[in-house]
């Protein structure tokens, strides 16, 4: 299962395809004749820092769950456990995930998407209690009434089907308990997502002195 950002890639795509017609018009000719000059390479760098952060922001977050484990892309970092390493997944403003870490400690990760305002989250609960009483039912369960709620809801849902089963007997609860116990996750900084933001900055600020110096 992996979960996205519609609308952060739907922008993303936009500018990749405005960045593009720009480089044409600019290296090409479309609306004149081709200008290599310092002004001209200052604009293409800016441009493709504005890709590198449509890259980072609106193409690369995500929160990809399979068999093996849960991993949160954000936009520079990247957080991934193996599922009995996690202790704990919550969808409230964000989706937020809790899992053992390296070093013995417990770490947590907030996904860059599906977040929700504080407002928006207490509207949903609001209404989930008003169909609560209207239908003069038991509570109904809030986890399921926005989008962070929901995702939260279908990843706890695969943690408790991929979490090791502890087999009868003391032997197979052993084993399931020790596996739980050396399971860790890691958070790593993502090179290419740094270098798509550092890259074209160096690049426009190198520019930029130059045409101080010049």
């Amino acid at each position: 299962m992996t979960i996205r950002s519609t609308g952060g890639q739907v922008a993303a795509y936009a500018w990749l395809v405005f960045a593009l017609l720009n480089f044409v018009d600019l290296f090409v000719g479309i609306t004149g004749d081709p200008d290599y000059s310092l002004t001209t390479f200052t604009i293409a760098f800016l441009l493709l820092l504005g890709c590198g952060i449509a890259y980072t922001v609106g193409l690369r977050p995500a929160i990809i769950a399979d068999e093996e484990a849960l991993s949160v892309r954000n936009p520079l970092r990247e957080a991934s456990a193996p599922w009995a390493a996690v202790r704990r997944i919550e969808g409230k403003n964000a989706v937020t995930v809790r899992f053992a870490g390296p070093d013995g400690t417990d770490l947590e990760t907030r996904a860059w998407v599906h977040q929700t305002s504080p407002r928006a989250q207490a509207k949903a609960e609001a209404r989930a209690q008003k169909q609560a009483r209207k239908n003069q039912g038991p509570a109904v369960d809030l986890r399921g009434r926005t989008a962070t709620g929901f995702a939260a809801q279908q990843l706890n849902e695969m943690r408790d089907r991929h979490r090791p089963k502890a087999k009868s007997g003391a032997p197979g609860k052993a084993a399931a308990a020790k596996t739980e116990a050396t399971a860790t996750g890691t958070v790593e900084w993502s090179l290419p997502a740094v270098a798509s933001l550092a890259v074209p900055l160096a690049a426009v600020i190198a520019c930029l002195i130059v045409s101080i110096f010049n």
